[in-house]
């Protein structure tokens, strides 16, 4: 059993650390006008097709990389289903808002929610109030986390907002049904909208 946690943990581990870095990469290219949103829907839509292809037949490389990266229920059921999302959630955020803030809302999705999971995991204590399953250590990590990456696009007190809604909202199973939503598609887009309400008031 415990050898079985640990793989799993490594396996989380890996799976976060990619999180992470996708979502700085992907701020660092639009930053400097590699990628724009239209690119972004290409490859949406590209993930879609590959999604449903590996449903079917183990691609090579592809079917390598999702084993590595892909929760098991996942990769049976939405081959990709993260990494899709994520996209999703990064793509809606470029069409709603603003560069800087979508921007500091990707960094929110990479830092925040990322380091909420592998400090949570690692080192967390106290049960979240409003999650059975998550600590309130990696959420304050996350929130930090967040906050620092959303700061480089943002204003203190904008950035300090975004995070904070993001990482609340981050700790609660949202569900349409049955089904949870993706955090990658809420994460983004509460911190946007944070950002949004601030420059409204």
């Amino acid at each position: 059993m415990e050898e079985k946690s640990k793989k799993m943990t490594g396996f989380e581990f890996n799976r976060q650390i990619f999180h992470m870095l996708l979502g700085i990469v992907i701020v660092l290219l639009l930053k400097y006008g590699v990628i724009n949103k239209n690119i972004i829907l290409f490859l949406i839509l590209a993930g879609f097709i590959l999604s449903f292809l590996s449903a079917k037949i183990k691609i090579p490389v592809i079917y390598g990389i999702l084993q590595k990266f892909e929760r098991k229920k996942d990769l049976e059921k939405f081959p990709g289903k993260g990494i899709i999302f994520y996209f999703i959630g990064i793509y809606i955020s470029l069409l709603l808002f603003p560069k800087e803030v979508a921007m500091a809302s990707i960094m929110i999705l990479a830092l925040g929610d990322s380091i909420s999971h592998l400090y949570g995991l690692h080192y967390g204590r106290i049960k979240h109030p409003l999650s059975s399953a998550k600590f309130l250590e990696g959420t304050i990590a996350g929130f930090i986390a967040g906050f620092l990456g959303a700061l480089i696009f943002l204003p203190w007190l904008e950035a300090f907002l975004a995070s904070l809604a993001a990482m609340i909202v981050e700790a609660i199973e949202v569900k349409i049904g049955a089904e949870q939503v993706d955090d990658n598609l809420i994460i983004p887009l509460v911190a946007g909208a944070a950002v949004w309400l601030v420059r409204l008031s």
